[in-house]
């Protein structure tokens, strides 16, 4: 299992996975930070087989209508 980190998630997620020994990154460790692109991160997670964890709901909204990213985790607040 592989997973990223969207910006709205604090990147001790994160650490906390890569902790457990499951590869983890976060948007902090992509090239423009947390200012990446849906698109690129959708992008980065079909081809690297990565799950997005995200609270952003245009994730969601795209993997409803489009599948895309493959594999998504919404975290909602209570």
């Amino acid at each position: 299992m592989k997973f990223i980190v969207d910006a709205q998630l604090p990147k001790t997620l994160s650490d906390f996975i890569k902790s457990k020994g499951i590869d983890s990154i976060h948007t902090l460790e992509l090239p423009d930070k947390n200012r990446m692109q849906d698109g690129y991160i959708t992008r980065l997670a079909t081809e690297g087989e990565r799950i997005v964890i995200s609270k952003d709901a245009d994730f969601l909204e795209s993997y409803v209508l489009r599948k895309e990213p493959p594999k998504l985790l919404i975290i909602r607040d209570c």
